[in-house]
Parts: C-alpha cells; structure tokens; sequence
C-alpha cells in the first residue's frame, strides 16, 4: 500500500504543494505587515530630482550673472594624457 501512496504524492505533488505554498505565502505576507504597522505614505523624490533640488538650493544664494569665462575653466583643467608629447605651438 505504500508504494501506492509514495507513487500518487510524487505524481501529485505540484498540484498539492502550490496551494499549500500560496496559502503559506499569502498569511506570511499578511504576517509581516500586521506586525510591521501600517506603512506611511511618502513620496520619494528620484535621484534626478534630488541632483536639480541640491543645484537649485546651491544657486539660492549666487549672483546667476557672474560666471567664470572659458579661459579660466580651462587653466585649471590638467592636459589631456594623448596632448603631452606634442609641442605647445601647433
């Protein structure tokens, strides 16, 4: 009578254990937010979004009208690494 038995579970067994793992899952799921609480509504600002906010709050206090012409940005920038062997002149 074993053998029958051990044959028809393992014959049988996705159509038992799916909605034993379904019911499973759904009262873990349950579970785990009654003890958590309820979440909290927020809203969470994006990576992009919080880059334009910072830029925004770092400009709040500049004059937008005086900037650094493109001479002085680019005495500051250290020479491209293929630039270092040819001359200054051409």
């Amino acid at each position: 009578m074993w053998p029958v038995i051990w044959t028809a579970a393992r014959t049988y067994a996705p159509y038992i254990t799916f909605p034993v793992a379904l019911v499973v899952g759904a009262v873990g799921y349950h579970l785990e937010w009654f003890i958590r609480g309820t979440p909290k509504p927020r809203e969470e600002l994006s990576i992009l979004e919080l880059r334009e906010e910072r830029k925004l709050q770092e400009q709040e206090g500049r004059d937008s009208t005086q900037v650094l012409s493109l001479k002085e940005k680019l005495e500051f920038t250290p020479r491209a690494a293929l630039n270092r062997n040819r001359s200054e002149k051409s």
